[in-house]
């Protein structure tokens, strides 16, 4: 199963903490991820904050890059993405994977 980065930022002015609309939709997605996540088999592994930064990081266990692709395109996970200044995905492996491509 492929492992998946997503590195987000958004400014100041978009951060929850001092704008209402980005908190409804931030606490929108939160309360459907599980729910959006179990529809296309999509675990998130850990999510983590950099509040200073105003950055997100998260990491998924995808089944395969196509089921997440079409898991991207569910609107509210699209507008979600949308409400970022950036958002990167990026395919990822574990230093025990890649020791593997060394043989």
């Amino acid at each position: 199963m492929p492992t998946i980065l997503k590195i987000a930022r958004h400014s100041p002015e978009r951060c929850p903490l001092n704008n209402e609309a980005q908190k409804k939709l931030d606490s929108e997605v939160t309360s459907k991820l599980g729910e959006l996540c179990k529809k296309y088999g999509v675990k998130v592994l850990g999510s983590w904050l950099v509040p200073n930064e105003h950055l997100m990081v998260m990491v998924y266990d995808v089944p395969t890059l196509d089921t997440f692709q079409k898991y991207l395109m569910e609107p509210l996970i699209m507008k979600w993405i949308a409400s970022q200044d950036t958002c990167e995905f990026k395919v990822a492996m574990t230093l025990e994977e890649s020791m593997k491509l060394l043989k």
